[in-house]
């Protein structure tokens, strides 16, 4: 089985098929009013080109390519395709894209960029769900909080982090929000989490340390960064002003 593109569309037709390329999938390329190879699975359009197939059909956005491969991959997988994002919470969280059994991208963020970057993710998706590890408890109900429009599930994450051999430092986080994503849990829409004086300490900490002028931030800054209100950034900005 195989994926055709048929697009009259010059951006798409680049686009998809160095996704197609870039991932190893058998392609063969056709215009638009062309038979469909007999061994094809899956046809990849644009909304304009006229394609009459009795196949599975992807219309494509020109301006998001990997998102059509990631559909006509699910697709050829059996048609099972649910996107499922799974994340690893910590100050650089682990973000694993599922779609069906298989990982379509993996990303490791600073905190900050991990909402935005799982939103992109499950844009346009049918049906998508986010499954969130319950460790890293301050992280993660920072972004279980910013997620207020995606179904979120919160994961028991223990067992999640593989051992790492040889040559495969800074893949944990990855690899268990991978694990996180197979998993399922509880749904939820918020998690309230109660900072303990040891966390509040390495917020302050964390303050000084990125403050040119080793300013420490208060407790009640502090605690809004623990609720995810202010990053430490802007708490140091409310600080000296």
């Amino acid at each position: 089985m195989t994926v055709v593109v048929a697009t009259e569309d010059f951006e798409l037709y680049h686009g998809v098929v160095n996704e197609l390329r870039d991932r190893g999938v058998d392609f063969t390329t056709v215009e638009p009013g062309d038979d469909v190879p007999d061994r094809a699975r899956v046809v990849v359009t644009a909304p304009d080109d006229e394609v009459t197939t009795d196949r599975d059909v992807v219309v494509a956005d020109p301006e998001h390519p990997r998102r059509a491969v990631e559909e006509a991959l699910a697709l050829l997988r059996s048609g099972e395709g649910r996107t499922v994002v799974g994340v690893d919470p910590g100050t650089r969280p682990g973000i694993a894209v599922l779609s069906g059994d298989v990982v379509t991208a993996a990303f490791h963020v600073p905190l900050e960029d991990a909402v935005e970057t799982v939103r992109a993710e499950v844009a346009d998706a049918v049906d998508p769900v986010v499954r969130v590890g319950d460790g890293a408890r301050l992280q993660g109900a920072q972004i279980v909080e910013n997620l207020e429009d995606v179904p979120v599930e919160l994961i028991d994450e223990t067992g999640t982090t593989p051992y790492l051999g040889t040559g495969a430092r800074g893949m944990g986080d990855v690899l268990a929000a991978v694990n996180i994503a197979r998993l399922s849990g509880e749904v939820v829409e918020e998690r309230d989490v109660e900072p303990t004086a040891g966390e509040l300490t390495a917020i302050k900490r964390r303050s000084r340390q990125r403050s040119a002028d080793n300013r420490e931030i208060d407790e009640d800054l502090a605690r809004r960064v623990a609720a995810g209100e202010l990053t430490v950034d802007e708490a140091l900005d409310e600080h000296r002003s």
